[in-house]
């Protein structure tokens, strides 16, 4: 499948989780939440002690995320990452996007094997969707 193809199947879930989602603006997993916000997409973070960021619930875990869920953004170091994928597949989570940095071989290997939508290759949801700061 091409990456425009893997895109447009992860952008077809009707809600996405963001884990590593953080109540600092500065940091990546704040930005992805808000351009799922500024892109009018439901997000729901996933943060292991937080309740809200940015005025959406967080659930603190892969598990508890609603059905609709099917796409996941992943803004976590690899080591993490590697969890993650794991209780995402568990989930019947469908689409992971890594972003630039919280990717691991491992985690990408698992996703292929579980058949899961990966996108690992350096695209940024933040440029796909085109993020703006204000």
């Amino acid at each position: 499948m091409t990456i425009e193809k893997k895109i447009e199947q992860f952008f077809a879930s009707p809600a996405f989780g963001v884990v590593g989602a953080s109540a600092n603006r500065d940091k990546y997993g704040n930005k992805v939440l808000r351009c799922y916000q500024q892109n009018k997409l439901q997000a729901i973070p996933v943060h292991p002690i937080a309740e809200q960021i940015e005025g959406e619930i967080c659930v603190n875990s892969v598990s508890l995320l609603p059905a609709k869920v099917q796409s996941l953004s992943i803004i976590t170091p690899p080591q993490v990452t590697e969890k993650v994928v794991e209780q995402a597949a568990g989930h019947g989570i469908k689409n992971i996007w890594m972003q630039v940095g919280s990717e691991s071989p491992a985690a990408i290997q698992y996703c292929e094997e579980q058949g899961i939508n990966v996108i690992a290759d350096g695209s940024c949801v933040l440029v796909v969707l085109g993020y703006h700061d204000h």
